[in-house]
């Protein structure tokens, strides 16, 4: 599945999906709280690194450092966009 495939899948279609997956869903659609809700629980390495990039997106720096060490993955100097195409392709690969 591509981007584009995934970012027009609704909600029912994304419950099957990891949570990282799902969070990163809800970011596509303009949803930060929800995809922030629905990472902030989850403790695997590829939530981590898509709770890294929400706060990095929020500009909470120190918050998103925290994170990119959990997920074992180098902070990102990529654009906001661009990392979340990275994540995506990664996360989506996976499935």
């Amino acid at each position: 599945m591509n981007i584009e495939e995934f970012r027009q899948q609704d909600r029912q279609q994304i419950k099957g999906y990891s949570l990282a997956l799902q969070a990163l869903w809800y970011d596509y659609q303009d949803d930060w709280h929800q995809s922030h809700k629905t990472i902030d629980s989850a403790s695997d390495r590829d939530s981590a690194w898509v709770h890294a990039y929400l706060h990095r997106k929020e500009g909470d720096l120190d918050n998103a450092r925290y994170w990119y060490r959990r997920s074992g993955k180098p902070e990102s100097k990529l654009s906001l966009t661009q990392e979340r195409q990275q994540i995506a392709r990664v996360l989506l690969e996976q499935i």
